[in-house]
């Protein structure tokens, strides 16, 4: 069903419940002023923070980097609602294809970064080092946020691209620590999509949020699973919210022999961020310890640029070749209605479960599906 949207991306529903929800805690407020009996000791609950009085705490955090549009917007919107204290913590550099991967091993370093009305980090790490990082208490000064949000994504997550996905990661990770958690990514297609899409998406992204947060405080935010929330292309047009289940769509992916003049990831950073990021990554990577062991790891290169063309080689040469990833789209084919990918590509908001494990017990997906018919009644 067809649903009217306004800018504000906020149908009634959610206005009512939002509006309730705030009387009840300046209500809770003037009680506990206006008590004689109340002591000193703070009884406030570890994610509302002591110097905000009753504001929520979200940790925000993504796989597109610190610098990233969707970041930028969402934690904007955010902030510009005054409902919440905003914490972020991201990737210096883009993650997006990461998985579930932290770092192990090695230092990660951290950075404070400047981000109007939030205390944000930047980590030399994976969006899933992030959330652990910002979870552990060794960064901030508490532990557990009402709400990890990590996005917003550029690019779909659908499908298989799950298991690929560190956006999907670091929601997972928040899910494994106990803290419920919402994965955001915007449809972005290269041909028609624009950066004030973003904008829009941080929108619809925060009335879906002031819902979770809302069912948070209650006790009724679905138990044991996350939401993997899929915006489609043009969020100011969407049809509505479809609970959807993941399907095992998946791009292809195409790996192309390349040669050493150009840097491997180049046609990928290129689309994203810039020889800038290039040049910023380079400089990072290049550790004392990492220098020192390419250093006395070296040897003669023969360089290649396709398969099959190098030959028989001397005992003394090292045969290097160099090839790039590429993710190609294919068609949907005959797929269900209520799979992700397909609900997207129909111009639906699809809302997926994702839980610590790979499979989605039954159960968990009723509940779910339950509490999204009951939060956005009226524009499925």
């Amino acid at each position: 069903m067809a649903t009217s949207v306004k800018n504000s991306f906020m149908p009634p529903n959610f206005v009512s419940n939002l509006n309730q929800v705030l009387k009840k805690r300046n209500n809770d407020e003037e009680d506990k002023s206006t008590d004689p009996s109340s002591s000193s000791v703070s009884s406030k609950p570890d994610h509302v923070d002591e110097e905000n009085g009753s504001k929520p705490r979200i940790l925000v955090i993504n796989a597109d980097g610190i610098e990233s549009i969707g970041l930028t917007y969402l934690v904007q919107a955010l902030v510009k609602e005054g409902l919440y204290n905003v914490n972020v913590c991201a990737p210096q550099l883009a993650k997006s294809v990461s998985g579930h991967s932290v770092t192990f091993g090695e230092t990660v370093a951290v950075s404070s970064v400047k981000m109007n009305g939030a205390t944000a980090y930047e980590v030399s790490g994976t969006p899933v080092d992030c959330v652990s990082l910002a979870l552990s208490g060794a960064l901030f000064s508490w532990s557990k946020p009402m709400l990890v949000v990590s996005g917003i994504n550029r690019g779909s997550t659908c499908g298989h691209h799950m298991f690929y996905s560190g956006v999907i990661a670091g929601a997972r990770e928040a899910l494994i620590s106990g803290v419920p958690s919402l994965s955001i990514s915007l449809n972005w297609k290269k041909d028609q999509s624009q950066e004030s899409d973003f904008k829009d998406a941080a929108s619809l992204s925060v009335t879906i949020i002031k819902n979770a947060i809302k069912d948070v405080e209650n006790g009724v935010f679905p138990k044991r699973c996350g939401l993997s929330i899929q915006i489609p292309t043009n969020p100011s047009t969407k049809k509505g919210f479809k609970v959807t289940k993941q399907s095992s769509w998946r791009s292809t992916l195409c790996w192309h022999a390349t040669s050493t003049k150009r840097h491997p990831s180049a046609g990928y950073m290129s689309n994203q961020y810039g020889i800038g990021i290039q040049l910023a990554q380079l400089g990072r990577d290049a550790s004392a310890a990492g220098a020192a062991r390419r250093i006395t790891t070296q040897k003669k290169n023969l360089e290649i640029e396709s398969v099959g063309v190098a030959g028989k080689c001397g005992s003394d040469r090292a045969v290097k070749k160099y090839f790039r990833l590429e993710f190609v789209d294919k068609d949907l084919d005959e797929m269900d209605e209520d799979m992700d990918v397909k609900a997207l590509e129909n111009n639906f908001v699809a809302i997926t479960p994702i839980s610590s494990s790979s499979y989605i017990e039954p159960e968990i997906h009723t509940a779910a599906a339950d509490w999204i018919a009951s939060s956005f009644k009226g524009d499925q």
